[in-house]
């Protein structure tokens, strides 16, 4: 008999950043979106919630450009000149103008290998405890750990994994009829920055 006072491990909350955790998500995702996204129908890939809002394309062009222009790069910003020089600012709609040429199984292709090569890097950096406390300063945010950013990487891509989810289920949302009163995900109206 369960007892509703006590917390099980799966619902405490983690409060200990360890780089591993982080890197097993990190390495999964590539895989995540290939296995779901590679020869779907068009209108699972192509369709988006309406409005501004993005599709698979668009969610894994804006992946490869988090691989070549900010995690490593903000990274090594760190490890290299600290505080004393912010980071670049971020343009988190460049896919609209890196990606537009390419299908979908180029966008899956490149983000695999971009992510490999970004995770090879970091991993060659052999980061130690004292790493993750180094300070970098953040464009809008101002100043951020090198712990902060490598967490922050790993939560990104979870946040696109779910506005991927998001988007998909939009195609359906008339379809499911009444069960979309118990169906979260056509409720849900995004969790991203403005």
């Amino acid at each position: 008999m369960a007892n509703s006072d006590m917390t099980s491990p799966a619902t405490t909350s983690q409060t200990e950043f360890k780089p591993a955790d982080a890197i097993a998500v990190l390495s999964r995702t590539p895989a995540v979106l290939n296995a779901w996204l590679r020869g779907l129908p068009e209108v699972w890939v192509r369709s988006n919630e309406g409005k501004d809002s993005w599709n698979a394309s668009d969610i894994v062009g804006h992946l490869i450009v988090g691989e070549r222009s900010d995690w490593m790069p903000r990274l090594r910003i760190i490890l290299e000149q600290g505080q004393a020089r912010p980071f670049d600012a971020f343009d988190r709609f460049a896919q609209a103008k890196q990606s537009q040429d390419k299908s979908l199984e180029e966008l899956l292709d490149d983000f695999s290998r971009l992510r490999s090569e970004s995770l090879s890097a970091l991993q060659a950096l052999n980061l130690q405890p004292d790493d993750l406390t180094r300070r970098g300063k953040h464009p809008a945010l101002g100043v951020v750990t090198l712990s902060q950013l490598l967490a922050t990487w790993a939560v990104h891509d979870l946040t696109h994994v779910h506005q991927l989810s998001r988007a998909m289920a939009h195609q359906y949302r008339d379809a499911v009829g009444p069960w979309s009163a118990y169906l979260g995900v056509l409720k849900c109206n995004g969790h991203s920055a403005p």
